[in-house]
């Protein structure tokens, strides 16, 4: 099984779970706070609206294009932190965490 065939199955859960633990937003930010140079967008986004509004569109640019996807990276552990004190945030976390093992 490719990269791919592994990762998209994964992505396409992402808005199903966020939507449940009530993290999917209506409104996009502003262009300007979408513009962040900082990882994560830590300075002007949520966490949640970087996975929806950053993240999730560049993964899906980079199937669309069949470019190839990033390797080595590991998301989870900034989310971890994040959502520390958010018992309820675990299957998000776990499927993060299938998302960072995929593209290892």
């Amino acid at each position: 099984m490719t990269k791919e065939q592994q990762i998209v199955p994964l992505l396409d859960q992402l808005p199903s779970v966020m939507r449940e633990l009530k993290l999917w937003q209506h409104s996009k930010p502003s262009e300007q706070a979408l513009q962040s140079v900082e990882p994560f967008s830590v300075d002007t986004l949520k966490p949640e609206q970087w996975l929806q509004w950053v993240f999730l569109p560049q993964m899906a640019y980079l199937l669309e294009q069949n470019r190839p996807l990033p390797t080595g990276f590991a998301i989870t552990p900034y989310f971890e932190e994040c959502w520390q004190e958010h018992g309820a945030y675990a299957p998000l976390l776990d499927l993060l965490r299938a998302i960072d093992e995929a593209c290892a």
